[in-house]
């Protein structure tokens, strides 16, 4: 860990706790800064905010009061789901205050160089299958970010001989300011969030971020079957690595009489890949790509490729129940991703489906339900994928409550060789927590079942 002095004696105040605010906050509190923490949620119930206050740094529960702008803050670290419509980070950027998310804070003290993926869907696999790949290769990685573990608290233990693999969301990469990745890759933009955003070109304008501070001794790897994706990289100043599953390209990767390649150089047979799913190919090639440029050697690569069957959550398999195969892919919280589950099997599916109404239709999901031999919906959206359901013609549609009894009415529906798909198209919110919430209670449901 690099010990800068650029936060010494600053008063910087840390909004919004979760992992994020809890690493962001001690860090910053030993590196010199005068830290002030403002949690929405009561001390009494706020274990972490109690932590803090132990180890003195000052603590404000229970709301988010305005007045603390009043305080002469000369940073704001942000929880990276805190909409910058909140009251403190608007009068803050009125303010001219510098809003901030942990992940500058990480690259800033960090050692080791960083490899930053984003995109709309695929980052988790994408970020895995790197790492994975790395380690195969001996180039001693750590994983951070979006996926699970703090970026700025990964940073503090890594050395020059370290790779941080780190996925990225939009949210995080609003609030950067120096961050620049060795390699960046987007792996696919769609239409999300929407609801944060506001508009598609302030997503896409939040994701380009990755490759804003690049320079030309960096990489940059993209999907050159995408226009927008295509758009972010003419601006990039950071060596362009185009990767494609639809076209042969002159150099990065992709895909020619089903091997998967790299600069001309056939590295693996298709056939040999263990990941379902064409849409994984995407993530396949790009993680392939960052192995490559970090001197991963093919062996490597095709070790990973063979055994690695997926990610918890994301097209998962879970088990097999009297010759009928379960698959967890609980982070399909859009149509999209729904979409390219249901693209990965060739056998009748029975899908799970439903979950938080943004207001949308699901229209999109038509073309892609003619193997859906029955359909169990729950939540908000349960109507409107009924009715989608109706219009495709699925005969056995019924409404549950929830996940769990959407699985035992799943199995009855069921025949031998089918698959039960949890693949809900749709954010958990209205019943979950989290979407891993939803796929451990889909998990549990499925052994129950044994």
């Amino acid at each position: 860990m690099k010990q800068i002095e650029t936060y010494l004696h600053k008063k910087i105040l840390v909004l919004g706790l979760a992992k994020s605010g809890v690493t962001a906050a001690a860090l910053l509190h030993k590196l010199g800064a005068f830290v002030t923490v403002n949690d929405k949620k009561s001390l009494s119930e706020n274990p972490e905010a109690q932590g803090l206050l132990e180890q003195g740094i000052k603590v404000i529960c229970g709301e988010h009061p305005v007045e603390l702008l009043d305080e002469g803050f000369e940073l704001i670290v942000k929880n990276p789901g805190i909409p910058y419509q909140n009251p403190i980070v608007e009068g803050a950027l009125k303010k001219g205050i510098p809003v901030l998310t942990e992940v500058e804070l990480a690259y800033q003290i960090s050692e080791a160089p960083f490899i930053g993926i984003t995109g709309t869907n695929g980052k988790t696999t994408t970020t895995t299958l790197v790492f994975e790949m790395l380690r195969e290769g001996k180039q001693n990685p750590l994983i951070a970010g979006n996926i699970g573990t703090v970026a700025s608290g990964v940073a503090q233990e890594a050395t020059k001989d370290n790779h941080i693999v780190i996925e990225l969301s939009s949210f995080q990469l609003m609030g950067i300011d120096t961050f620049k990745p060795k390699i960046a890759v987007i792996t696919n933009l769609y239409d999300a969030h929407l609801d944060y955003h506001g508009t598609r070109n302030e997503y896409f304008n939040a994701k380009a971020n990755i490759t804003k501070n690049q320079t030309e001794a960096d990489y940059f790897i993209y999907n050159a079957d995408q226009q927008d994706v295509l758009e972010i990289a003419m601006q990039s100043q950071a060596a362009l690595i185009p990767f494609s599953t639809k076209q042969v390209l002159r150099d990065g990767a992709y895909i020619n009489e089903d091997w998967i390649c790299f600069n001309g150089e056939k590295v693996m047979s298709v056939d040999e890949i263990a990941l379902p799913g064409v849409h994984n190919l995407e993530n396949i090639l790009s993680a392939m790509a960052a192995a490559k440029l970090s001197g991963v050697r093919n062996e490597a690569i095709q070790t990973v490729l063979r055994t690695f069957t997926g990610v918890k959550h994301r097209l998962q398999y879970v088990s097999d129940v009297v010759d009928r195969k379960f698959y967890n892919d609980s982070k399909a919280t859009n149509i999209l991703a729904t979409v390219n589950a249901l693209q990965a099997f060739k056998a009748p599916i029975i899908l799970l489906a439903g979950g938080l109404d943004r207001g949308n239709e699901f229209d999109e999901l038509l073309p892609y339900l003619k193997n859906v031999k029955a359909l169990i919906t729950f939540g908000q959206t349960s109507p409107k994928i009924q009715r989608v359901g109706r219009e495709a013609g699925i005969k056995q549609i019924t409404s549950v409550d929830n996940v769990e009894k959407a699985v035992p009415v799943a199995f009855q529906y069921s025949e031998p060789g089918d698959v039960i798909l949890l693949s809900p198209a749709c954010a958990s919110w209205d019943q979950y927590k989290t979407f891993e919430v939803r796929g451990d209670i889909f998990i549990e449901a499925v052994h129950k079942l044994k």
